[in-house]
Parts: structure tokens; sequence; C-alpha cells
């Protein structure tokens, strides 16, 4: 007999909360902090690729003592999307934005009315902080609201923009008590920290740099924005939340949500050269360096024992990186994993994923089933005691069990759909995975529109037990595995969720939704 994930949440909470015979009180919910990088590919961490050429001991030592996850996946092979399947515990898609990301000027993608996790905290008396690149719109004050300023992608897009004006539909207004950062990638313009809706400070001067590595686009930018300085200031500040918080009686959340090893890829200067790859190499070591600093703060604190920690990344590694130099020097950013950002293919997706709670995870423990970011949006409610109710984490299963490393877990959740950044779709389930799309989706070999896609099957098929690197299409071998999994998505792309619950609707989209045309054949 089968059971739902979620539906085990109340037994499982009342197992791991309960108070025994001698206990007089619950025990104190955990602090949770999510480290959420940006561009990092799986084979960028020593523990997930044994022939790493960047070191980087302490995200390794975050894993030995915690556990790691082998086979978890981004909801998409890009950055925007990602981070609101994480929040929300919905699959990207299902919003307004079909494919793509949006820039640095994007309105507010999350209505202030969807729940996210961050408010799942707060409701059960968690303080709750947003430090980082957040990259899923927020609404700037405008000069001329009734101009039309642009999509972000030139600088004459942020002439309306008025930076002294409340800036509105922002973290603040989905959960978070405190949010400090800026609003799309750090190679998108405006260069400009918000504070709890307020900038910081005045963009007076317009930057750009056009390094191979180090580029970003030309945009206004305030007087306290240095490039290279904005990834070692939100690990600072953050360290400083901890330090805060750590002194208190109410739990805290911190979603840190890194900028980087995206471009620009800006090593400080004692970091430069160090790792003799790249300067993505270098890169990474300083990350690896400053997660060694939250750790750390973390035990100086007397908070590691009820503290989950969980480090992972929002897609796979970026050509911008330098993906073939990288190999040529003896590193796969993504591993054995075909394709890379943006992508259908592995390596679009699948990320290194750790989970450290000395509480209740044994150390150095792994997990090999398959798991999606958007999970967390369960595993935060059902460790702290929320009931989701229909419309919440429509696509989320609770990972709390997997934490149990000696608990079997044989079926965990029934499937999982991957999403290109031209808007394609792949499902997996077990070892099968099906992609509706004739190459990547993405941006490698063969990309959408690309002549050699013409004599492509339309559909490809993979079984990852036998091929993880994708190299065979197996299709035309397996008919009804294909009728399968093309049945299971389209069911859930028309229900409006892929977990157990009242059906759901998806958001609309003006003009056609192209890359769903499948569901009328």
């Amino acid at each position: 007999m089968k059971f739902s994930n979620r539906l085990l949440g109340p037994i499982l909470f009342l197992q791991v909360f309960s108070c025994s015979p001698k206990q007089t009180e619950p025990k104190k919910l955990p602090n949770i902090i999510v480290i959420l990088a940006d561009d990092l590919g799986y084979g960028d961490i020593g523990v997930f690729n044994p022939d790493s050429k960047i070191p980087t001991p302490n995200i390794d030592q975050l894993a030995k003592d915690g556990m790691k996850f082998t086979d978890a996946h981004t909801p998409a092979a890009v950055c925007t999307p990602t981070r609101y399947g994480f929040l929300t515990g919905r699959y990207n898609w299902r919003s307004r934005l079909k494919s793509g990301v949006l820039t640095g000027k994007s309105n507010a993608l999350i209505p202030d009315e969807r729940t996210t996790i961050a408010d799942v905290f707060k409701n059960k008396g968690y303080e709750t902080a947003f430090i980082g690149k957040w990259h899923l719109g927020w609404n700037w004050g405008l000069k001329d609201v009734e101009a039309n300023t642009g999509e972000g992608w030139n600088p004459q897009d942020f002439d309306q923009i008025d930076f002294s004006k409340t800036v509105t539909h922002t973290p603040n207004d989905l959960g978070f008590d405190y949010a400090y950062g800026h609003s799309g990638s750090l190679d998108m313009a405006p260069y400009v920290y918000v504070e709890n809706g307020m900038a910081t400070a005045i963009p007076d001067t317009v930057t750009v740099n056009t390094g191979k590595y180090s580029w970003w686009r030309e945009g206004p930018t305030a007087p306290d924005f240095d490039h290279e300085k904005v990834t070692p200031h939100f690990f600072d500040k953050s360290i400083e939340y901890i330090e805060s918080k750590a002194q208190t009686e109410s739990p805290f959340f911190l979603y840190l949500a890194l900028p980087s090893p995206h471009t620009p890829i800006l090593p400080t200067e004692e970091w430069q050269g160090k790792s003799g790859v790249l300067p993505f190499g270098d890169f990474m070591m300083m990350i690896d360096d400053y997660v060694g600093k939250v750790n750390e703060a973390i035990k100086k604190a007397g908070i590691e024992e009820n503290t989950l920690v969980i480090f992972t990344s929002d897609n796979g590694g970026s050509p911008a990186a330098g993906l073939e130099e990288l190999a040529a020097l003896g590193h796969l950013s993504n591993y054995v994993f075909r394709g890379n950002k943006a992508d259908l293919y592995e390596g679009g997706h699948r990320v290194p994923f750790i989970a450290k709670w000395p509480e209740r995870i044994k150390k150095g423990t792994s997990r090999d089933q398959t798991i999606c970011l958007t999970d967390f949006m369960a595993t935060g409610a059902e460790i702290v005691g929320y009931s989701l109710q229909d419309n919440e984490g429509e696509d989320s299963y609770s990972l709390l069990g997997l934490f149990d490393a000696d608990r079997t877990v044989d079926s965990f959740r029934e499937a999982t759909v991957h999403h290109s950044i031209d808007g394609s779709f792949a499902i997996r389930q077990g070892d099968w995975k099906l992609l509706m799309a004739k190459g990547s989706g993405g941006w490698s070999f063969p990309k959408p529109g690309d002549p050699a896609e013409e004599s492509l099957p339309d559909i490809q098929l993979y079984n990852l037990k036998n091929d993880p690197a994708e190299a065979s299409n197996i299709f035309a071998k397996n008919p009804e595995k294909v009728a399968s999994l093309k049945a299971l998505l389209i069911k859930y792309i028309k229900e409006g969720r892929s977990t157990p619950g009242a059906l759901q609707s998806n958001d609309p989209i003006e003009g056609e939704w192209r890359q769903i045309s499948f569901i009328e054949e």
C-alpha cells in the first residue's frame, strides 16, 4: 500500500518533536539556513566530483558532517524560475514566466498573496531574513508611471526609475522580516542595494565591464555598490545576522542567495591565481572559504546542534565560466553529465545538495533518491508543523523522512519535471527520463533552431542508470515508456499540481505557450 509523503507529515512531526516521558517541554524548532549558490555545477564540489581540480574543503566538510544528495535537481535550468520554485514549492512554468529569466528591472513575479516558505516559517514564530540576489522581480518607483520604461536589457531602460522612492512587492511582502540585496544577477543593472524596500544609496554613476569572465552590463551604479565586494558583503551580513539572532529566543530562517559564481567572476585579490584553474576556480575557493566562516559562526554562537544548514545551487555550471577551458585543465563543472546551464540535459539542472543538522542527520550519510528544490517548501512545513493547503506547495514533497539515514524509503516522489530556458519540458521517473525536445532546449548543442535539430526525432528517452551521459536516445525501442511518461507529464500540467490534492490552475500568459503544444496531439 502506498502513502503520499505529504500525508505522512503529521506522523513524522510527532515522531520528531513530541516529548519523551521525561520531558516537560517540546524541543525547540531548529534554526534554518539555506545557502543557494548561482551557476555552481555538480562537479564543482569535491565530495560530488572526486576528480575536481578546485579545492572545496569547507563545503566538503559540510557534507561529511551531514548528508549529501547525489540526485538533486533544480526545477528549471536557469536562475529566476528555480528561485520561484524553491520559495513557493510550485513549478515555475505554472507562473506567468513560461520561459527565460527576469531582469534587474522586472516587476515582481510572485504575487503577494501566494504563500512562500518564509510565510510558513513566520507563521510558526520564526524570524526570517533574505540576503543576496533576489532575481524574482520587484517594483521600482518610477518618475512617470505611464512611461514606457523598457525591459531592463538596455541602459536607457532605467531612466524612469526614481531610486529615492519606496520599492514595492519586495521580499518583505513575501514573508521576510528583513530583506537586503540587489534585484537581478550581478551582471544585470541597476547595481543598487535595497534594504527593506529602500535603496541604500542613489546611483551616481554608470558602470560597465567587458572582461572575458568579469563582464557586466552597462547600468546605473550606487556609490556603495562595488561588484568585487558584493559576495563577501553578503556573507559578512549573513554572519552578522546569525550572531545577532543566535542570542534571541525565536528560531530564525536565513535565505542567503549568492550571486556567485555566476558572472561577473570576481575573486578578490587574495584569491586571484590560487586555484590554477581560471578565475572561476579562484572564485569557487573564495566562496568555499566564506562557507567555512558561516559554519564557524554557527559553532561559535552555540547553535550548531539544532541548526539545519542546506547548501545547493540554482542550476548547473554555465558556459560563461569557461567550461571548455576548465575541461581542458581536467575540471568538469557538470561532472559526467551532458549539457550545462539552461539545458534539459542533466548538466542543466542536476546540482549538489547538502543538508547538515547534527541533532537529526547522521554524519557522512548519503541519499540517492531524486529530489527537487521545490521540495524545500514541504520539508520546512513538516519540520515546523504547518499543514500546506491545496494551493500551497503544489509540487513539493517533504525531505524530512529522508534526513533519517536509518529509514528505508522505497518511494519518495512519483516523478520530477525539468524545464529549460526556452520553455521545453522533460520528465523523470525512476531511471527513465523523457525530453519533449529535439535537442538541449538550452545553450548546448544541439540548440533550439540549430539546423542540426532538423533531422533529429521530436523526443528523447534515456535510461539514466545505464546512460547517465544521455548519449543514446532509445525512444523508438520503448514506445510504452514514452507513452506513460508523456501521459504523466500532461496530467501534471493540466491538473496544476504533481502532489496529491485538489486540482489547481496554472497562471495565464498572453499569446501561445508553444512548448506544450504536445498536449493537443
